[in-house]
């Protein structure tokens, strides 16, 4: 069993390096090469904002705990510990547009950090957080300032021409795929997820009279794939099993499709955090329903002890 849980932390930090690589190359590309409207002051405010954030945090519970900061070490050791703040970072500096102002970036980027260290409850045994970190400092921008919104899907190839256009798209889905077949086990989730997408565009047209084509034309942007492939399936907040990641997917896809029908604007994001919200109650429900079962189970057995060695205390009254 030990060497599992050390495989498995190995794998994910494997993933996190190879992850953080790639968004970090979709940064640089996108403010040279591909044509991102934010600016490199707003992308560096929402990347400090994350590491001084994770940092901070990270100093306090190890104070409150009485042990050594993770973030001691060498430089390696310090760089694996900011892959995630990296990692939310970059995201937050990338998708959200608020103009020319800066502290939006900050404020969903550290959003997205602190919901790790504040909203957490035990899964198994174990203290995890349960919302997506970037979706969630994003979505929680969007609906505190309604003015700033979610970057253009053709921002990413807005300087792209001829075959450059397929090119790109063709590189993230090869590389998210291996990333996730090899590090996250997220596929069966992308699989169920694409699928009920299109099914939710093909009931939406069935009942209530929307054309197919327009429903299923987010699919064709490069956001969407960014969001298939690199957000939906973070495996700190998603089921591990073949079964909870379908039913993980399919969920988003209902979610998206009933915030379309409801008029409502940035569905993916939304979406995906009201589903997150859903698991945590039911793992929450689940959680305490084992510990009351547990508890029921010792109360039998105490009981059960009792009733056994109650004859043998008559028996030696009597004698």
């Amino acid at each position: 069993m030990k060497s599992v849980t050390v495989w498995d932390r190995t794998d994910r930090l494997a993933g996190l390096r190879r992850f953080a690589v790639a968004i970090s190359v979709l940064n640089i590309l996108g403010h040279t090469v591909l044509g991102f409207e934010q600016s490199w002051a707003q992308l560096v405010v929402a990347l400090a904002s994350a590491y001084a954030l994770e940092i901070l945090l990270e100093f306090v519970d190890a104070r409150l705990n009485n042990r050594p900061s993770r973030f001691n070490g060498d430089l390696r050791a310090r760089v694996d510990f900011l892959l995630s703040a990296h990692i939310s970072g970059l995201a937050c500096g990338m998708l959200i547009y608020a103009n020319d102002q800066l502290w939006p970036f900050a404020f969903a980027a550290a959003t997205a950090i602190a919901s790790k260290a504040l909203i957490r409850m035990s899964i198994k045994g174990s203290m995890r957080h349960v919302f997506n970190p970037s979706n969630l400092g994003i979505t929680v921008t969007l609906l505190l300032f309604p003015w700033v919104g979610v970057a253009q899907p053709y921002q990413f190839t807005e300087k792209l021409d001829g075959a450059a256009d397929w090119v790109l798209p063709v590189i993230l889905i090869c590389l998210g795929t291996f990333l996730n077949l090899r590090f996250t086990k997220r596929i069966p989730l992308i699989a169920a997820w694409l699928g009920f997408f299109i099914l939710q565009a093909v009931v939406r047209t069935y009942f209530l009279d929307v054309p197919t084509l327009p429903a299923l034309t987010p699919i064709t942007g490069v956001a969407f794939l960014l969001y298939t492939f690199y957000m939906v399936t973070d495996p700190a907040t998603t089921p591990s099993s073949t079964r909870g990641q379908i039913i993980y997917g399919a969920s988003v896809a209902a979610v998206y499709s009933l915030l379309v029908v409801f008029h409502i604007v940035f569905g993916l994001f939304f979406a995906l955090t009201i589903v997150c919200a859903g698991r945590a109650v039911i793992l929450y429900v689940a959680e305490r329903r084992a510990k009351m079962a547990a508890r029921s189970e010792l109360a039998k057995a105490v009981e059960g002890v009792s009733a056994w060695r109650r004859p043998v205390r008559l028996v030696r009254e009597e004698a």
